[in-house]
Protein backbone atom coordinates (compact mmCIF):
# COMPACT_ATOMS: atom_id res chain seq x y z
CA UNK A 1 0.00 0.00 0.00
CA UNK A 2 1.23 3.39 -0.88
CA UNK A 3 1.17 6.19 1.97
CA UNK A 4 0.47 9.86 1.08
CA UNK A 5 1.03 12.11 4.50
CA UNK A 6 -0.87 15.31 3.64
CA UNK A 7 -1.74 16.72 6.86
CA UNK A 8 -0.86 20.34 7.65
CA UNK A 9 -1.25 20.99 4.75
CA UNK A 10 -3.77 23.03 3.25
CA UNK A 11 -5.74 23.31 -0.22
CA UNK A 12 -5.21 22.48 -2.72
CA UNK A 13 -1.84 20.42 -1.24
CA UNK A 14 -3.86 16.98 -0.45
CA UNK A 15 -5.01 16.92 -3.71
CA UNK A 16 -2.48 17.70 -5.34
CA UNK A 17 -0.35 15.26 -3.59
CA UNK A 18 -2.15 12.59 -3.61
CA UNK A 19 -3.42 13.70 -7.78
CA UNK A 20 0.44 12.88 -8.68
CA UNK A 21 0.34 9.74 -6.32
CA UNK A 22 -2.56 8.55 -8.21
CA UNK A 23 -0.49 9.28 -11.46
CA UNK A 24 2.18 6.99 -11.00
CA UNK A 25 0.01 4.14 -10.24
CA UNK A 26 -1.95 1.56 -12.15
CA UNK A 27 -3.34 -0.71 -9.54
CA UNK A 28 -2.87 -1.21 -5.64
CA UNK A 29 -4.15 0.86 -2.71
CA UNK A 30 -2.97 4.15 -1.78
CA UNK A 31 -3.61 5.83 1.71
CA UNK A 32 -3.81 9.57 1.92
CA UNK A 33 -3.14 10.84 5.79
CA UNK A 34 -5.45 14.44 6.83
CA UNK A 35 -5.91 16.28 9.42
CA UNK A 36 -9.29 17.92 8.78
CA UNK A 37 -12.95 17.04 7.58
CA UNK A 38 -12.72 19.54 4.95
CA UNK A 39 -9.83 17.26 3.47
CA UNK A 40 -11.78 14.46 3.74
CA UNK A 41 -14.29 16.30 1.40
CA UNK A 42 -11.91 17.41 -1.04
CA UNK A 43 -10.33 13.48 -1.66
CA UNK A 44 -13.45 12.24 -1.66
CA UNK A 45 -14.63 14.52 -4.10
CA UNK A 46 -11.44 13.67 -6.35
CA UNK A 47 -12.12 10.03 -6.16
CA UNK A 48 -15.63 11.02 -7.62
CA UNK A 49 -13.91 13.04 -10.42
CA UNK A 50 -12.02 9.67 -11.10
CA UNK A 51 -14.08 7.13 -10.66
CA UNK A 52 -12.26 5.43 -8.17
CA UNK A 53 -13.29 3.55 -5.04
CA UNK A 54 -12.55 5.37 -2.19
CA UNK A 55 -13.25 5.02 1.73
CA UNK A 56 -12.97 7.09 4.31
CA UNK A 57 -12.31 7.79 8.57
CA UNK A 58 -11.62 8.99 10.92
CA UNK A 59 -9.03 7.61 13.24
CA UNK A 60 -8.70 9.98 15.98
CA UNK A 61 -8.85 13.62 16.76
CA UNK A 62 -7.36 15.71 13.68
CA UNK A 63 -6.15 12.50 12.46
CA UNK A 64 -8.12 11.05 9.30
CA UNK A 65 -7.28 8.57 6.94
CA UNK A 66 -8.57 8.45 3.18
CA UNK A 67 -8.02 5.17 0.99
CA UNK A 68 -8.13 5.00 -3.03
CA UNK A 69 -8.49 1.55 -5.13
CA UNK A 70 -6.57 1.87 -8.36
CA UNK A 71 -7.42 -0.21 -10.97
CA UNK A 72 -6.15 1.23 -14.00
CA UNK A 73 -3.94 4.70 -13.87
CA UNK A 74 -6.18 7.86 -13.51
CA UNK A 75 -6.74 11.15 -16.04
CA UNK A 76 -7.85 14.30 -14.44
CA UNK A 77 -7.35 17.58 -15.94
CA UNK A 78 -5.74 20.01 -14.17
CA UNK A 79 -8.09 22.43 -14.36
CA UNK A 80 -9.85 20.74 -12.26
CA UNK A 81 -7.40 20.73 -8.92
CA UNK A 82 -8.68 23.79 -7.79
CA UNK A 83 -12.56 23.40 -8.09
CA UNK A 84 -12.01 20.51 -5.99
CA UNK A 85 -10.97 22.32 -3.03
CA UNK A 86 -14.44 22.86 -1.70
CA UNK A 87 -15.96 24.67 1.46
CA UNK A 88 -16.78 22.90 4.15
CA UNK A 89 -20.49 21.40 2.85
CA UNK A 90 -21.60 20.89 6.36
CA UNK A 91 -24.63 22.82 7.02
CA UNK A 92 -24.71 24.35 10.27
CA UNK A 93 -27.85 24.30 12.50
CA UNK A 94 -29.08 21.19 10.36
CA UNK A 95 -29.80 18.29 12.29
CA UNK A 96 -31.06 15.06 11.41
CA UNK A 97 -32.78 12.35 14.04
CA UNK A 98 -33.00 8.89 13.50
CA UNK A 99 -35.06 7.99 16.55
CA UNK A 100 -36.15 4.20 14.80
CA UNK A 101 -33.78 1.66 12.54
CA UNK A 102 -36.66 1.95 10.18
CA UNK A 103 -38.42 4.63 7.86
CA UNK A 104 -41.79 4.49 7.77
CA UNK A 105 -44.61 2.60 8.87
CA UNK A 106 -45.77 -0.96 7.22
CA UNK A 107 -43.59 -3.29 6.15
CA UNK A 108 -40.87 -3.53 8.56
CA UNK A 109 -38.44 -5.14 6.57
CA UNK A 110 -38.37 -2.81 4.15
CA UNK A 111 -38.63 -0.16 6.09
CA UNK A 112 -34.90 -0.96 7.06
CA UNK A 113 -33.85 -1.47 3.91
CA UNK A 114 -35.22 2.28 3.33
CA UNK A 115 -33.64 3.88 6.23
CA UNK A 116 -30.19 2.13 5.05
CA UNK A 117 -30.84 4.27 1.98
CA UNK A 118 -31.74 6.99 3.71
CA UNK A 119 -28.45 7.52 5.08
CA UNK A 120 -26.34 6.32 2.42
CA UNK A 121 -28.21 9.25 0.39
CA UNK A 122 -26.93 11.64 3.34
CA UNK A 123 -23.44 10.67 2.34
CA UNK A 124 -24.04 11.91 -1.52
CA UNK A 125 -25.60 15.04 -0.75
CA UNK A 126 -23.96 18.48 -1.35
CA UNK A 127 -24.41 20.04 1.87
CA UNK A 128 -24.07 17.68 4.83
CA UNK A 129 -25.91 17.91 8.28
CA UNK A 130 -23.97 19.22 11.06
CA UNK A 131 -25.10 16.90 13.51
CA UNK A 132 -27.08 13.14 13.09
CA UNK A 133 -28.95 12.25 16.69
CA UNK A 134 -29.76 8.82 16.99
CA UNK A 135 -32.24 7.54 20.07
CA UNK A 136 -34.61 4.75 20.92
CA UNK A 137 -34.25 1.81 18.36
CA UNK A 138 -32.07 4.25 16.27
CA UNK A 139 -29.40 3.68 18.41
CA UNK A 140 -29.20 0.80 16.54
CA UNK A 141 -27.99 2.23 13.59
CA UNK A 142 -24.73 2.94 15.21
CA UNK A 143 -24.00 0.07 17.23
CA UNK A 144 -21.64 -3.04 15.46
CA UNK A 145 -23.78 -5.53 12.92
CA UNK A 146 -25.74 -2.13 11.28
CA UNK A 147 -25.94 -2.25 7.86
CA UNK A 148 -25.94 1.66 7.80
CA UNK A 149 -22.16 1.60 9.48
CA UNK A 150 -20.21 2.15 6.80
CA UNK A 151 -22.36 5.29 5.48
CA UNK A 152 -22.26 7.17 9.09
CA UNK A 153 -18.66 6.47 9.20
CA UNK A 154 -18.42 8.32 5.96
CA UNK A 155 -20.55 11.14 7.17
CA UNK A 156 -17.97 11.56 10.53
CA UNK A 157 -14.69 11.08 8.45
CA UNK A 158 -16.49 13.77 6.40
CA UNK A 159 -16.78 16.24 9.88
CA UNK A 160 -19.95 15.55 10.57
CA UNK A 161 -21.25 15.06 14.42
CA UNK A 162 -22.67 11.48 15.09
CA UNK A 163 -24.49 10.95 19.00
CA UNK A 164 -26.00 7.82 19.97
CA UNK A 165 -28.32 8.29 23.35
CA UNK A 166 -26.49 6.54 26.03
CA UNK A 167 -29.66 5.41 27.88
CA UNK A 168 -31.31 3.91 24.46
CA UNK A 169 -27.85 1.63 24.29
CA UNK A 170 -28.31 0.32 27.38
CA UNK A 171 -31.15 -0.34 26.90
CA UNK A 172 -30.83 -2.45 23.83
CA UNK A 173 -28.16 -4.09 25.53
CA UNK A 174 -25.08 -2.28 23.06
CA UNK A 175 -23.69 0.10 25.67
CA UNK A 176 -20.06 -2.00 24.53
CA UNK A 177 -21.15 -1.96 20.98
CA UNK A 178 -21.17 1.39 19.25
CA UNK A 179 -18.83 1.72 16.69
CA UNK A 180 -19.09 4.91 15.30
CA UNK A 181 -19.48 8.66 17.24
CA UNK A 182 -19.88 8.88 20.74
CA UNK A 183 -22.84 8.76 23.45
CA UNK A 184 -24.67 11.33 24.50
CA UNK A 185 -27.08 12.04 26.80
CA UNK A 186 -31.12 14.09 26.64
CA UNK A 187 -29.65 16.95 28.14
CA UNK A 188 -27.25 17.83 25.21
CA UNK A 189 -30.02 15.80 22.73
CA UNK A 190 -32.48 18.44 24.02
CA UNK A 191 -29.29 21.45 23.85
CA UNK A 192 -29.01 20.21 20.35
CA UNK A 193 -32.55 20.28 18.81
CA UNK A 194 -33.19 23.77 20.92
CA UNK A 195 -30.48 25.06 19.00
CA UNK A 196 -31.12 23.89 16.05
CA UNK A 197 -32.15 26.22 12.39
CA UNK A 198 -33.43 22.88 10.61
CA UNK A 199 -34.33 19.52 11.80
CA UNK A 200 -34.90 16.59 9.50
CA UNK A 201 -36.71 13.26 10.62
CA UNK A 202 -37.44 10.55 8.25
Amino acid sequence: MKTVDARNIPCPGPVIKTKKALSDMSEGSLQVLVDNAIAVQNLTKLAGYLHLESTSEKMGENDYRVLFQVGGTPDLPAATTEEICIPDSRQRGTIVTLATDHMGEGDEALGKILMKGFVYALTELEDLPETILLYNAGAKLSAEGSEALPDLKLLEAQGVEILTCGTCLNHYGLSEKLAVGSVTNMYVIAEKLMGAFRVIRP
